[in-house]
């Protein structure tokens, strides 16, 4: 069976090994797929490994032998579902192989808005301490989680595992998802619509999918129902957020800091009004990329291929009218 990736680079620079793949068939693997390569490179596959890679009817009406789509992350907007459907091509993802990775990556980035040690290692360099009258100094204020309010936004495993943490440090949790469970063990926990979140909570953290109902969520009518102090958390989708507005309730003073793992456009515009934004982290979307989320996410893509084979499909995404 003839399998083509055309994004080896983004999961697997290369340190992780392909063999478990290559013992179940031809594997061709694209390091980088440029968009006017996509027929190109995929022209024989039968099996089509993918993450960014956009593969809407016009490119799979001209790819005649692909049977499986496998797309390399959770998201999986990237192919035209209905068109694969119609064209009797199963299309899987990998859910929850980054779930430790990106809760990790959440507090990562709000304890560095809450203490600054990047900044503060560096003033220590610059000889700021060294030359300070006193025995210690910090040059941005401190913030202490314990006591504070989280609001999450979608509350998938992500969401689930975030609230976890956030607990163990002694905050109260508050969230909102398309989906409401039974949570009533979780302590210091409680459901709440949308703008009881944007006004009760200390820091807002995205963790839902991006739907047309969750594009721009964060925009000027729900920066403006936030805390003055309060921080904004994104490590699920860029798009979630309006950029020209958070740059402004973060320039004016409307909320208090930002930290981004995610921009609407990846890799950015050298221009985003984010980059000149006072009191905003970005990072380069890692939050998924430690060595054990990545070997995870070739294990279970290793796993749907093998399922598929066999004819027992698993981590099928249906097309929207099956659902």
């Amino acid at each position: 069976m003839k399998i083509v990736i055309l994004e080896g680079h983004a999961s697997n620079p290369g340190d992780l090994s392909y063999e478990p793949l290559k013992a179940l068939g031809d594997v061709t693997i694209y390091d980088r797929t440029p968009k006017h390569k996509v027929i190109e490179y995929s022209k024989d596959a039968e099996i089509l490994l993918i993450n960014k890679t956009v593969l809407g009817k016009e490119e799979l009406e001209k790819l005649p032998k692909l049977k499986y789509i496998g797309v390399l992350a959770t998201g999986y907007n990237v192919v035209d579902l209905d068109a694969a459907k119609n064209l009797g091509i199963i299309v899987t993802n990998i859910p929850n192989y980054s779930t430790k990775s990106v809760a990790q990556m959440t507090f990562a980035l709000l304890l560095e808005l809450c203490n600054h040690v990047q900044e503060h290692s560096e003033a220590v360099k610059n000889g700021d301490w060294a030359n300070s009258k006193d025995f210690c100094f910090w040059n941005h204020p401190l913030m202490e989680l314990d006591g504070k309010t989280l609001g999450i936004i979608g509350f998938g495993s992500i969401g689930k595992k975030v609230s976890e943490i956030a607990t163990a440090l002694g905050m109260k949790v508050i969230a909102n998802s398309r989906t409401i469970t039974d949570e009533t063990d979780r302590k210091n926990f409680k459901w709440v619509s949308l703008d009881e979140l944007f006004r009760e909570a200390d820091v807002v953290s995205l963790h839902c999918p991006l739907f047309p109902e969750t594009k721009g969520i964060i925009n000027k009518e729900n920066l403006s129902k936030m805390k003055s102090s309060a921080f904004l958390i994104n490590t699920s989708r860029g798009p979630l957020i309006v950029e020209e507005d958070l740059a402004y309730a973060l320039n004016n003073n409307i909320i208090a800091g930002a930290a981004l793992d995610v921009l609407s456009a990846e890799p950015p515009a050298i221009n985003n009004p984010l980059f000149t934004s006072q009191n905003c982290i970005i990072t380069p979307h890692i939050a998924w990329a430690t060595k054990e989320a990545r070997q995870r996410l070739l294990n279970i893509a290793v796993e749907n291929i093998k399922a598929f084979v066999k004819g027992e499909v698993v981590n099928v995404v249906k097309a929207v009218n099956e659902r």
